[in-house]
């Protein structure tokens, strides 16, 4: 059988290698010698472990030859083997017909189909002592039985003489199980020890490759060392196919040592044919000795071996395309050696004829000459072959472009974790998780890193599209993402704006009525209805300036409410988190205070169900100057109760009563320079409906009211009052009621104070569903402790206390709630006092002494949720 085109080309791919001698001087043209140890190969794995190499056996078996041109090898019993092929003792000799073999599998008993065995053109690794003719190798996976037939198709033909059949048995390694896609795991980029002497830098980053230690090469069979190109430089790289072989990919690394010991002890060669191998799963095998990252020639595409490099799939493509994981990785080597010399993987490659031939095209190549080559190419490129197979050659345009190409699509789809959207950007105290995406897929893709401000500060392998960083520094930054493609281009998305919040220092105000949509009064006239919001402007308005102001404290009060639902208060411009500021019932009037950003000047007032009335009321404003007052913690501690004559005459204050309360050098307040005090206000034994007033003393009071409540209700409700002479007034609009007031903090004129920092609202506390504290109600007398510092954009250090919004929910009796710093003693004073069944929610400013906050619960049991809106820091 005469051919000039071999079906599968497998051998061909193996050997139409190198003719070294009409390549290169041997020993003086090449780069170095096997003498040289900058280019030995490693001796260590990818994970820096020393491998030992795998002694395989080659059992050969004599074929009978039977006359009249044939000869055979009976059905027989054999050592075990997974590969197979026949030779004779004339490299030069060649068999016209047919060359079969089958073999019985160890583990089923069943003989394979009869397998066509193609014959290698002579002497393909140069003309070496002790080199054989041979067929192309097939693997058989692990078998004991074989047999052979040949028929060279004449009369009266003659075969050649020591026929015999090698079978390979290429031993065991940890290699051998690992059938996973290599460079798809960041743990796999791990790469070989380099040489003494490294090869040049690439333009595109070294993939995972298993190294000659990690697939258990023994390099005993390889004592004449590597052979480097003439000049040292790879202009093209070729591809090819290997033998027939259906393998799992866990056999991969044998599949690659059987090919190595048939290539040496069969054919007599110098060494493995291919610089790489890509199994069908895309792990990539370091083939010919000499170093991963070095120039080394290679015999595998007969005429250009001396200014190329080539990569083998595993297996035979006649008749099926290669898998996308192995064309992938085929990609990332190609990138990473023609990047070592500048070449362009998509571009063309002039090579210098080393034989007289022609290729598979009918193209005539004549020794001395330049001939243009697409700078990836199949072997039938270069040589008259199939290879790399009628299926696989379509697929080198795919090659070319996962080689040159970019990531693409890349874009910054949100921040999270405590970054919140803020208008067309983002706010966070300096933690985000950054999230992105791109259309190109994962294994084409090196790395990415997340870019603060134009640097590097966070990174995550191709497959992960997500990393946290940090954010250092007040103000606003530019955040984007750059992403590295196999092939080394890099592409940037687009940056995103991210704000630091910077310190702000308060500036109390008159309490001034901004919202009421009973009457229409900055809103539209209309209850807020279920899952409806309404967008308030509180800058601007003669209270608050229009700019410099980072938040608004705001007391509101929900009335008139159908059903039990809850108000979220939140910066416009934002995301609504899961955080509320008022929970009620229905027909339940509910005040408390918000400590709410500005981003745009706006707030917006969600309502969860029914209908409600909003109200709501200035008391001051943060700035983001440094012209307002800082806050001191003290406390909590009891100034004023009106039951027992604390701080006031004991006497429930009347229908348009007012008492007055001193504040100032009272309980550690300072005689001067306090702006404003912190007050912890609750509302008991109302006997009529009606609002309670706070405002400074020797001022005219407004209709602000800080307190709004029914017959019987008792309401907490924290209020910051301006202080203008020491002295603060209490008013009653209607019927009697007790008030109580607990000291939490001022704020002071002189720099001795905390500045407050805007997060949130986020919750950090919810008892009902385990979050932050155990999944369970807090029973009588009972306490729970919940970290504060280092949570939720909370800083660790530095933080003097946190603000938070409690709410008190599922009461079985009448108590009251104290939160107070964890590691202090717990004082009388109260944040929320409610009673059975009723839900009532307070801001509480708590100072923080060991990083945590302590609520405790006087009867009964109760759930309770904490969201945190800021802190405040020195």
């Amino acid at each position: 059988m005469r051919r000039r085109v071999r079906r599968t080309a497998v051998g061909s791919a193996l050997g139409v290698a190198a003719v070294l001698s009409l390549q290169s001087v041997a020993g003086g043209a090449a780069v170095g010698t096997g003498n040289e140890t900058a280019h030995q190969p490693s001796v260590y794995s990818a994970a820096g472990q020393e491998s030992a190499p795998v002694k395989s056996e080659v059992h050969r078996l004599a074929l009978a030859d039977k006359g009249r041109g044939e000869a055979a090898l009976s059905r027989r019993d054999t050592e075990r083997f997974a590969l197979l092929g026949v030779s004779w003792t004339d490299p030069t000799a060649t068999v016209e017909g047919t060359i079969q073999a089958r073999a019985r599998n160890a583990e089923t008993g069943e003989w394979t189909e009869w397998k066509d065995l193609e014959p290698y053109p002579a002497l393909l690794d140069g003309r070496r002592a002790g080199a054989r003719g041979s067929t192309e190798p097939i693997w058989v996976e692990a078998s004991d039985g074989a047999e052979v037939r040949i028929s060279d198709g004449a009369a009266n033909g003659t075969l050649p003489a020591g026929l015999r059949l090698d079978l390979v048995d290429p031993g065991t390694t940890e290699a051998d199980g690992a059938s996973g896609t290599l460079n798809a795991e960041p743990a796999a980029f791990a790469q070989d020890v380099p040489p003494t002497t490294p090869g040049p830098a690439s333009s595109a980053p070294q993939p995972a490759i298993v190294s000659r230690a990690d697939w258990g090469a023994d390099e005993s069979l390889n004592d004449e060392g590597p052979i480097y190109l003439p000049d040292g430089k790879i202009r093209a790289a070729f591809v090819h196919h290997t033998t027939d072989a259906e393998y799992d990919c866990s056999e991969s690394a044998a599949v690659v040592r059987a090919i190595h010991v048939y290539h040496v002890k069969t054919n007599g060669w110098r060494d493995l044919g291919y610089n790489f191998l890509v199994d069908k799963c895309g792990k990539i095998f370091e083939g010919r000795q000499g170093g991963i990252d070095q120039p080394v020639m290679g015999a595998h595409t007969y005429g250009w071996n001396s200014q190329s490099t080539s990569v083998a799939f595993i297996g035979n493509y006649t008749q099926r395309t290669a898998p996308d994981a192995a064309l992938v990785s085929a990609s990332r080597v190609i990138a990473y050696k023609l990047g070592q010399y500048g070449v362009n993987p998509a571009g063309k490659a002039t090579l210098t004829a080393g034989a007289t031939q022609t290729n598979y095209f009918r193209t005539s190549f004549t020794a001395g000459q330049d001939y243009t080559f697409d700078a990836v190419s199949g072997h039938r490129n270069g040589y008259n072959t199939e290879c790399p197979g009628t299926m696989l050659y379509p697929q080198l345009p795919t090659i070319r472009g996962y080689a040159s190409g970019t990531v693409a699509g890349l874009a910054v789809t949100s921040l999270s974790g405590e970054a919140t959207k803020a208008g067309s950007g983002y706010q966070t105290p300096g933690q985000a998780s950054v999230n992105w995406t791109t259309s190109t897929q994962n294994g084409l893709i090196h790395k990415f890193e997340v870019l603060v401000d134009g640097q590097a500060v966070g990174w995550s392998w191709g497959h992960i599209r997500t990393s946290s960083v940090t954010i250092e520094g007040y103000g606003a930054h530019t955040v984007a993402v750059r992403a590295t493609h196999t092939s080394g281009k890099v592409t940037t998305s687009a940056p995103v704006t991210v704000t630091v919040p910077g310190p702000k220092t308060f500036k109390p105000v008159t309490p001034t009525r901004l919202m009421d949509t009973r009457s229409g009064l900055g809103v539209a006239k209309a209850k807020v209805g279920s899952g409806d919001e309404v967008v308030l402007q509180v800058t601007g308005n003669g209270v608050v300036p229009s700019t410099g102001v980072g938040a608004v404290v705001l007391n509101v009060t929900a009335t008139n409410p159908t059903s039990t639902s809850y108000v979220s208060v939140y910066p416009n411009g934002t995301e609504r988190t899961s955080a509320s500021n008022l929970n009620f019932t229905a027909g339940r009037t509910i005040p408390n205070l918000v400590v709410v950003p500005v981003i745009d000047g706006k707030v917006r007032f969600y309502n969860h169900a029914g209908t409600v009335d909003l109200i709501a009321d200035v008391t001051g404003y943060y700035t983001t100057g440094t012209d307002g007052s800082t806050h001191v913690n003290i406390g909590p501690k009891r100034l004023m109760d009106t039951r027992y004559g604390i701080g006031v005459a004991k006497a429930a204050v009347g229908p348009r009563g007012t008492v007055t309360l001193p504040v100032a050098g009272v309980q550690g307040v300072p005689a001067e320079g306090v702006t404003a005090v912190v007050l912890n206000v609750t509302a008991t034994n109302p006997t009529s409906s009606s609002y309670v007033s706070v405002y400074p003393d020797g001022t005219t009071r407004t209709s602000a009211s800080n307190l709004n409540f029914t017959a019987g209700q008792t309401i907490p409700n924290l209020v910051v009052v301006p202080v203008v002479n020491g002295k603060v007034n209490f008013y009653n609009h209607a019927g009697t009621v007790d008030l109580i007031a607990d000291i939490t903090g001022y704020f002071t004129s002189g720099t001795e104070g905390a500045s407050h920092i805007n997060i949130g609202p986020k919750r950090l506390m919810d008892t009902r569903y385990g979050i932050g504290v155990p999944k369970a109600a807090v029973g009588p007398q009972g306490t729970v402790t919940l970290p504060v510092a280092g949570v939720q954009g909370v800083p660790a250090e530095g933080v003097t206390a946190v603000v938070l919004n409690v709410t008190a929910t599922n009461p079985t009796s009448s108590s009251y709630v104290s939160v107070y710093p964890d590691g202090t003693t717990r004082t009388s004073a109260s944040n929320l006092n409610f009673t059975a069944g009723q839900t009532i929610p307070n801001l509480v400013v708590v100072p923080v002494v060991n990083g945590n906050v302590t609520f405790y619960n006087q009867w009964g049991s109760v759930d309770l949720i904490a969201d945190i809106t800021g802190y405040f820091t020195k």
